[in-house]
């Protein structure tokens, strides 16, 4: 079943590549004009507004971006969609940036933070973008006394990514993680793909079970 592209509110249709696996076959479309600078070199279908409430119907978009974390779902199997639009360094908040350039429900866009809990070492925490980590809740939620939010440079070089754009997968040294229980109240759950300006959109219980996490109250909404 093809799905028709959704453009941007007062702009150009996006320009849009997919594959979608239907009887085995394989079909490749391409529709629209140059793409509106806030979704820039977008390859998967933009879907302004999304109905998350509905679980992801197609199956995994190809085009040109790989990331470790995209990888790791593709290989998984896992039914995913990646969005990308263009990152303003200027922005303050990446989570916050990404749900209004995406058109995406806040509370349903997770960031991921990376604590030095002590006792334990470093650990990734999804809150959504509308809160904040609670570190005593996450400290309770891994058995631990106390927790600090981790030095960059430590965060950056154990997960491979830079802030910004760490991703809960494809982590070059896994981490310990922990995703806030409001990721289970919902559908789909956005998190970074690996890179500033890149979302990965995959049900919570699928983030879930790929990052081996707990799901507990740890974010302050």
């Amino acid at each position: 079943m093809q799905q028709q592209a959704r453009s941007v509110p007062g702009a150009p249709n996006t320009k849009t590549r997919s594959i979608v696996k239907s009887a085995g076959a394989v079909r490749n479309r391409a529709a629209g004009p140059s793409c509106h600078p806030a979704v820039l070199r977008a390859r998967p279908l933009h879907q302004t507004h999304r109905d998350t409430s509905k679980p992801l119907a197609l199956d995994t978009w190809t085009w040109s971006i790989v990331t470790p974390a995209i990888l790791v779902v593709r290989k998984a199997g896992i039914v995913h969609h990646v969005l990308e639009y263009t990152h303003d360094p200027t922005a303050e908040s990446y989570g916050l940036e990404a749900s209004k350039l995406l058109g995406l429900d806040p509370a349903h866009v997770f960031k991921t933070l990376v604590a030095d809990v002590e006792g334990v070492g470093l650990v990734c925490a999804l809150v959504p973008v509308t809160g904040s980590l609670d570190l005593k809740a996450l400290a309770d939620a891994v058995g631990a006394r106390r927790a600090r939010m981790a030095d960059i440079a430590a965060a950056e070089r154990a997960t491979g990514y830079v802030v910004g754009g760490i991703s809960p997968l494809g982590q070059r040294k896994p981490l310990r993680t922990v995703v806030d229980a409001s990721a289970l109240l919902h559908t789909t759950v956005y998190v970074s793909a690996g890179r500033r300006g890149v979302e990965l959109a995959l049900a919570p219980m699928d983030l879930v079970k790929l990052t081996k996490a707990r799901t507990a109250g740890i974010a302050r909404l």
